[in-house]
C-alpha cells in the first residue's frame, strides 16, 4: 500500500485537485457574472445603497445597470402587486436608457423580458400590456441600431439584431394567443345583480378594458357605455384643471365622459397605482422592495421609507 500511494504523491494529488476545484468554482462564478446560459447572477441581498459619488466608505457610486442587477425582478413578476410595476420599469428603460445599460444588465434585461413573455403565454393575462412593452423597446431598438457607428449601444450591433429577432418572435406568439374558455360551470360575471357588475366595473383602471369587457355581450355592452363609470374613471387619472379644458358635448347636451377620457390620455399621462414598489430608505440610502429587512440604523425605519414610482427608480440614477 506504501508503496503506491507515497505520502509526498498523495498531497501533490490532493493539492492537484484543489488547484482543478478552486479553477472550476472561479470559472463558474464568472460564467454567471457573464450571465451565459440565460441564467441570472443574484447576490445574497436583495437591496442596494445609492450613492451618486465617492466616500471613504465607498468606492465609485451606483448605476442603473448595477440596481437593476442586484434587485430581485425575476420574483418579482411572479408576485402579482409587482409585474405591473416591474413591466412599467422595463418600459421606461426601453424608451430612455438602453444605451447606459452595461452588458450584464442587458443580459438580465432580456432575460427578465423572457420570463415575462414566458408568463403571459402559461397565464393569458395583461397580453396588451406585454404586448406595449414589447412594442416599445423594439421600436427603441429600430431607432439605434441606424444610429450604429456612434457608439450609443453598449455591444455588438449583431448582438442587437438577434434580439430584435427574439422581439418579434415574442410578439408572434402573443399574437398567437387563443384564449380558452374556462371549464368551470358555476356562476359567472353576468350571473351576478347588475349593481355588483357595476361595482367591479368601477375597479378597472384602463378604458380599453371596459370596452373590452362590453364587447362580451349585449348586456355588457349597455353597461360598459354607463356615463358614472367613465365619469369616475376620468376624476382617478386626472384632475379638474385637466378636465376642464378637455371638455366633450354630446348630442343631449351632456358631458361625453368616454370621449373625454380617451382625449384626456392622448394629452396627460394617467395615475399610476402598484400593489407593491421599491422603497427608498432615506436614513441610510438603501433600496429595496417593500418588506425587506436590511441594515438600518435608525430607530423607526419604516418612517424613513419613501415609495418609488418606476419614474422616480430611474431618476434616481441621473447624474
Amino acid at each position: 500500500i506504501h508503496s503506491f500511494c507515497k505520502k509526498d504523491d498523495y498531497n501533490k494529488e490532493n493539492l492537484f485537485n484543489s488547484l482543478n476545484y478552486d479553477v472550476a468554482a472561479k470559472k463558474r462564478k464568472k460564467d454567471l457574472l457573464n450571465n451565459k446560459a440565460k441564467i441570472q447572477y443574484f447576490h445574497q441581498e436583495k437591496w442596494i445603497y445609492v450613492h451618486k459619488g465617492s466616500t471613504k466608505e465607498r468606492h465609485g457610486y451606483c448605476t442603473l445597470g448595477e440596481a437593476f442587477n442586484r434587485l430581485d425582478f425575476s420574483s418579482a413578476i411572479l408576485d402579482s402587486r409587482r409585474f405591473n410595476y416591474v413591466v412599467r420599469l422595463l418600459e421606461l428603460i426601453a424608451k430612455s436608457q438602453l444605451t447606459s445599460l452595461s452588458g450584464i444588465a442587458q443580459k438580465n434585461y432580456m432575460n427578465i423580458l423572457e420570463k415575462v413573455v414566458q408568463k403571459v403565454l402559461e397565464d393569458q393575462q395583461n397580453i396588451r400590456l406585454i404586448r406595449e412593452l414589447l412594442q416599445t423597446l423594439y421600436t427603441s431598438l429600430c431607432t439605434l441600431v441606424q444610429r450604429v457607428g456612434k457608439s450609443v449601444l453598449v455591444g455588438n450591433i449583431n448582438m442587437w439584431v438577434h434580439r430584435m429577432e427574439s422581439i418579434l418572435h415574442w410578439q408572434q406568439q402573443l399574437n398567437n394567443i387563443q384564449i380558452t374558455r374556462p371549464a368551470f360551470k358555476g356562476t359567472t360575471f353576468t350571473d351576478l345583480p347588475l349593481c355588483l357588475q357595476l361595482n367591479i366595473m368601477q375597479r378597472l383602471s384602463d378604458g380599453r378594458d371596459l370596452v373590452s369587457l362590453g364587447q362580451v355581450a349585449p348586456d355588457l355592452q349597455v353597461l360598459s357605455e354607463d356615463r358614472l363609470l367613465w365619469k369616475k374613471l376620468c376624476q382617478y387619472h386626472f384632475t379638474d384643471r385637466q378636465i376642464r379644458k378637455r371638455l366633450i358635448l354630446s348630442d343631449k347636451g351632456q358631458l361625453d365622459w368616454k370621449k373625454m377620457y380617451f382625449k384626456l390620455i392622448r394629452c396627460y399621462p394617467r395615475k399610476e397605482q402598484y400593489g407593491d414598489t421599491l422603497q427608498l430608505c432615506r436614513h441610510c440610502h438603501i433600496l429595496s422592495w417593500k418588506g425587506t429587512d436590511h441594515p438600518c440604523t435608525a430607530n423607526n425605519p419604516e418612517s424613513c421609507s419613501t415609495s418609488l414610482s418606476p419614474q422616480d427608480f430611474i431618476n434616481l440614477f441621473r447624474f
